[in-house]
């Protein structure tokens, strides 16, 4: 998994790349934690992951927690794979997901 990171005003936008799984987890939400502080909300860019496990959700959800009094968390591009395993848990009704 390859995670850029870019801002621009109050926003935070991660480019996530590849597999989000028991290995990339912890990578990716340690750069949740360094960013989520300092910015008002987050876009997580999800076009390049065609892989999610429960690790990686557990990941959406701290993000989740950690931007909902402030702008929110925004997933974008998500794929169909991804997309089935987001409803079929019930993210889909509770984290913001756009085209």
């Amino acid at each position: 998994m390859k995670v850029t990171v870019t801002s621009e005003n109050k926003t935070v936008t991660l480019v996530i790349e590849g597999r989000i799984d028991t290995l990339t987890a912890p990578e990716l939400e340690q750069t949740v934690q360094e960013n989520a502080s300092q910015y008002d909300s987050m876009i997580m860019d999800m076009s390049g992951v065609d892989y999610i496990s429960s690790a990686g959700l557990r990941v959406m959800v701290y993000a989740h927690q950690a931007m909902v009094n402030k702008g929110g968390l925004t997933l974008k591009g998500v794929n169909r794979n991804v997309m089935e395993i987001f409803r079929l848990t019930g993210f889909s009704r509770v984290i913001r997901i756009e085209e």
